[in-house]
């Protein structure tokens, strides 16, 4: 019997079981109707508005495409983190052909050739296979296949053992709920880069105050746990359904502080920390600071630790050795954006392009997150796989936005584009289309591969339009799928700062683009930033708590982002209107 799940999965990691079960079933050669059924469901589940674990199976089947079987099926994902058909599935196929399965630009259709002709069952079997010249002489395939097949190795083996942020941070708040059903007084907290922020991370690392010492006995009991790495004592480490390692450590309320912030500390950062305390004669380690004389002079907060030190605290986000311990010992770090302070965001979509939402309930959901003005940035024609819009569809897309805001109370909506900058850097609508809205976010989405001197001139020729206000996901990269592209930050840093233009960081958990180094140097050298979700649907709405992560990173203040202003003052400092 499968233990259930003390923190009951949500519906990203519900999802993502069901697609697998329906790439498994692919492999399987399986019912093409049974196949889609899984499909369908994986996508109702990961854009709905309501928690599966909240509903039984009668309220799931009331959701249109959920019949009785699947009902079921999502119920004991949602309890016991897997269910029976991927077992079943899975002594089928061995577990390692998953890997091959999530490789970029590979699909169970090509998996399941690859595995009857080749017996491909791991990455390492693909790369052989295709180094060797075997991929090519499978019919359909081709020299071309086999070399986009050995690039996209190439690119997962760069980004192994990696996961997303907000991947990272599901699976140790799943982790930490666990634990605290288990040992409900203790103090139990996410450290390591996961807590820093980082875009992306590694191992999980949560630390455990006040617990008993059985707690690591049973985190390694957790239900996604596949393999125990090490236990005993006061620390435990497991291996974790999706790749991920987890690490616990369990330490006394005296030594909390000095454990929080040894272990969220980046390396070089604990380092120079330790540095300060060795000139003072002292010794920093995981378990407090110590005098010449082995006696604790701080340990129990962080705040002591960073005190004791001569310097001001120093939030999570900023330990990357990049300045903050100099500026903590001049008194001179920022006090950093939270998300409290944004009032607006200005770049989502609706289903007058690829959003799955009308404007309505995208409206709606803003003003229930507290927004207090939102702008719908649907797409521009270019993007026809996105149902773009022409300059006739974007006039009355306008209008309908305008006039829906005037019904609203307590929030207001703005009429703007996301519009498409062309590979020569035009922009994909006329002037006088773009001159008519509240506010344009111009973006790269095509002919990412130009070289960085046609690539910058092309988003500087974009940034000098007088209708652009924002740049929106100045690389265009896809984290952990694909490199940023190649454009001189600097010049369009410069370039924005001339011109009035504010850039975005961009908050969906695969982009963060401006990346945090990027938003400090536009913020050192005094170009507005904006923070938005770039959502699509209902639940990335929610996507800006990873952008202001980002930002607090890049040292980014409340001042220095635009949607912070109250509409009135916005709308004054916004290029169009300066």
């Amino acid at each position: 019997m499968t233990t259930p799940l003390p923190a009951p999965l949500d519906n990203k990691a519900v999802a993502r079981t069901l697609l697998e079960i329906a790439d498994l079933l692919e492999l399987k050669g399986e019912n093409p109707f049974k196949i889609r059924a899984y499909r369908n469901a994986a996508d109702i589940v990961s854009h709905a508005a309501e928690a599966v674990s909240d509903l039984d199976e009668a309220g799931l089947r009331g959701w249109n495409g959920i019949g009785k079987d699947l009902a079921g099926r999502i119920r004991e994902i949602v309890t016991t983190g897997d269910c029976q058909v991927r077992r079943d599935l899975l002594t089928e196929f061995p577990a390692t052909l998953l890997d091959v399965l999530r490789l970029q630009g590979v699909g169970p259709k090509t998996v399941a050739v690859l595995y009857k002709e080749l017996r491909v069952k791991s990455l390492d079997d693909l790369a052989a296979a295709a180094k060797a010249g075997r991929i090519r002489g499978i019919k359909g395939m081709g020299g071309k296949k086999e070399q986009l097949i050995l690039q996209a190795i190439e690119e997962r083996q760069r980004f192994a053992g990696r996961h997303l942020l907000s991947r990272a941070t599901e699976m140790a708040e799943a982790i930490v709920a666990y634990l605290k059903e288990h040992a409900p007084a203790a103090e139990i907290t996410t450290v390591g880069s996961v807590r820093r922020g980082a875009e992306t991370s590694g191992d999980l690392d949560i630390l455990a105050t006040g617990a008993d010492l059985s707690l690591a006995d049973v985190f390694t009991k957790f239900p996604l746990v596949e393999r125990v790495l090490a236990g005993g004592g006061s620390r435990a480490s497991v291996l974790l359904r999706g790749g991920f390692q987890a690490d616990l450590r369990i330490v006394t309320p005296d030594q909390r502080g000095a454990a929080l912030q040894y272990f969220t500390g980046s390396k070089a950062h604990n380092i120079a920390l330790r540095d300060r305390a060795l000139e003072r004669g002292w010794k920093l380690n995981e378990y407090g600071l110590f005098d010449t004389e082995e006696r604790p002079i701080a340990g129990a907060t962080e705040l002591d630790i960073y005190k004791a030190l001569g310097l001001a605290y120093i939030e999570p986000e900023l330990r990357e050795n990049r300045g903050e311990i100099a500026a903590a010992a001049q008194r001179a770090l920022p006090s950093l954006i939270t998300r409290a302070d944004l009032k607006g965001d200005l770049h989502m979509h609706t289903t007058e392009s690829d959003g799955r939402e009308s404007l309505e309930t995208m409206v709606a959901e803003a003003k229930a997150r507290g927004l207090e003005y939102i702008a719908i940035t649907d797409h521009s024609q270019s993007l026809s796989m996105a149902n773009g819009l022409d300059e006739t569809r974007c006039t009355a897309h306008a209008e309908r936005i305008r006039n829906y805001s005037k019904t609203q109370k307590g929030i207001t909506v703005l009429a703007g584009i996301e519009c498409d900058i062309l590979a020569d850097g035009a922009m994909d609508l006329s002037d006088d289309c773009l001159a008519s809205l509240d506010v344009v976010v111009a973006s790269i989405h095509s002919a990412i591969a130009q070289d960085e001197r046609d690539m910058t001139a092309r988003v500087i020729r974009a940034i000098e339009h007088p209708s652009v206000d924002i740049i929106g996901h100045l690389t265009a990269r896809m984290l952990l799928r694909r490199e940023g592209s190649r454009v001189n930050v600097e010049k369009v840093i410069d370039a924005a700062k001339a011109n009035g233009v504010a850039l975005e960081i961009n908050s969906q958990p695969h982009r963060l683009d401006l990346c945090d180094t990027h938003a400090r140097l536009a913020r050192d050298r005094g170009v507005k930033l904006v923070i938005d979700s770039d959502a699509h649907y209902v639940e990335a709405l929610d996507y800006p708590r990873w952008g202001v992560m980002t930002a607090r990173r890049g040292w980014v203040a409340r001042d220095d982002v635009l949607n912070t202003l109250p509409l009135k003052e916005f709308k004054k400092r916004l290029r169009r209107n300066r």
